[in-house]
């Protein structure tokens, strides 16, 4: 076979690629090849984010001591994509979807799937944010100007393009973008080392000192990751094959969380290197070593921009995707009449131009505190449900996971219930009632803790809607 094809999709029409399978189960003919697969996720192992959190987690922690969080996410996450991974491939239906059979009836999902989507505005904007930073530094254009937010929204619409006939697009974007990436950083790298003093991590110590707390925030920071990673990956491996078992999509999570790895340590590397050069400057030190569009910039002048570009656009076409699809879901909920999906990358698109002016890098940490606890809890109590509830209790039907209306309740108050749950005592943390680093591990465990005994209380009997007389009296005759 021509390796060619192990990198592409299946054909299929213009308008399926365009909605994606968005509301419905992706039929076995359409199902694609784990490195073609693969190739998608590269969008996420080399957006700008990744450089930065590996900063941050440097600074916080020092070396060797980053190894420890950043093997806990990888471990975590792993773990947690191969098992979630294989359930949307197996069902072929994207997380918003399997969210209604899974604990939280139609409308109950379309809560989760709000908050999910909130996940992608806000790094729709960091990826945004760090390119204009770049823009700022070279062409002088004030960050919160309306010429950046025009640049912005410019770049924006590059990765609208890209993302407007889904794994499609996507594809064929991250098959030319990765040697660009590849080739810029070279360069970059090269730029950095004839021009700066290097900093090897003998000299990565932690900028506060290392202490119990910071290396809490550092596991902190992971763990918005471990359970949001396969949240990414998911809304790609419902793409996967039914016949791929649990130890090939932990090897297709694993493959890509090892990439990411190499970036976060690259990312430790330039924000050592760069904290020299911001050090006295009216910057604060810590923030711009962590900031990759400005430091790229900095280092690469027009090249640094030009890659910047470049990454955004590569991560932020796998934004506005998965955003579409949490969106198409909870409109799909709402209302009879549909809207596409790529009418909601629109959506995302607005509302990410419209919050721009605000410089969200500077809120990476408490977002991600935050996040870590609503989506943490949410993942849990699907897999509760679906391990413990469904494979371990017999509550619900094993496989062939129910998401259409009128079969599913609007609301199982069991996964409702739980997620609140988890989610308040993990808001305690982060309004200081305890140290909110605790937050986000307590929500997780809370959640899926509270899920399954309220299940069992109840029998099941929230995954349908209660049956008329009618239905009753038809059964009996049948089983008689």
């Amino acid at each position: 076979m021509n390796m060619k094809k192990y990198f592409e999709g299946p054909a299929t029409s213009l308008d399926d690629q365009i909605e994606s399978y968005a509301t419905s189960r992706v039929p076995d003919d359409q199902r694609w090849r784990r490195p073609a697969i693969l190739l998608v996720l590269t969008g996420n192992v080399t957006a700008m984010f990744w450089f930065a959190l590996g900063g941050q987690i440097g600074f916080l922690v020092g070396w060797p001591m980053f190894l420890i969080p950043v093997a806990y996410m990888v471990i975590g996450a792993t773990l947690v994509g191969s098992l979630i991974m294989r359930i949307a491939s197996q069902e072929g239906l994207s997380l918003p979807l399997l969210t209604r059979g899974l604990g939280f009836g139609t409308k109950g999902s379309a809560v989760a799937s709000l908050v999910y989507a909130v996940n992608y505005v806000f790094y729709f904007i960091f990826e945004g944010s760090i390119v204009s930073h770049g823009l700022s530094e070279l062409a002088g254009i004030e960050i919160d100007s309306a010429w950046a937010t025009v640049v912005f929204a410019l770049v924006a619409l590059v990765a609208l393009f890209f993302s407007w006939r889904g794994m499609h697009s996507m594809n064929i974007l991250q098959r030319f973008g990765m040697p660009i990436f590849l080739i810029l950083f070279a360069v970059g790298m090269y730029m950095l080392a004839s021009g700066y003093v290097l900093v090897g991590p003998g000299e990565w110590e932690a900028t506060g000192g290392f202490t119990a707390t910071a290396l809490w925030q550092a596991f902190s920071l992971a763990n918005g990751q471990v359970v949001f990673q396969a949240l990414i990956a998911t809304d790609y491996g419902r793409f996967v094959k039914k016949s791929v078992s649990y130890v090939g999509t932990a090897g297709l999570m694993l493959a890509e969380l090892l990439m990411i790895v190499v970036v976060m340590i690259l990312g430790v590397f330039l924000g050592f290197t760069m904290l020299r050069h911001f050090t006295g400057t009216t910057a604060t030190p810590e923030l711009s070593a962590t900031d990759p569009g400005l430091y790229f910039a900095i280092v690469m002048g027009l090249l640094g921009v030009i890659f910047a570009v470049v990454t955004q656009v590569r991560i932020n076409v796998m934004n506005l995707y998965s955003g579409s699809l949490a969106l198409s879901n909870a409109w799909d909920v709402h209302s009879p009449r549909k809207v596409g999906r790529q009418w909601w990358m629109v959506a995302l698109l607005v509302v990410g131009v419209l919050c721009y002016p605000v410089n969200i890098l500077q809120y990476t940490d408490k977002f991600l505190a935050v996040t870590g606890i609503m989506t943490n809890t949410w993942i849990f109590i699907l897999l509760a449900d679906y391990f413990v509830c469904r494979r371990l209790l017999g509550l619900a039907p094993r496989d062939n996971i129910e998401f259409r209306e009128g079969r599913v309740r609007n609301w199982n108050p069991c996964g409702i219930v739980a997620m609140a749950a988890g989610v308040a005592v993990g808001g305690l943390g982060v309004f200081g009632l305890y140290p909110s680093y605790y937050a986000s591990f307590i929500a997780m465990l809370l959640g899926p803790l509270l899920y399954v005994p309220l299940t069992m209380a109840t029998r099941g009997q929230f995954y349908e809607p209660p049956k008329s007389n009618d239905t009753l009296i038809a059964e009996r005759i049948v089983a008689s």
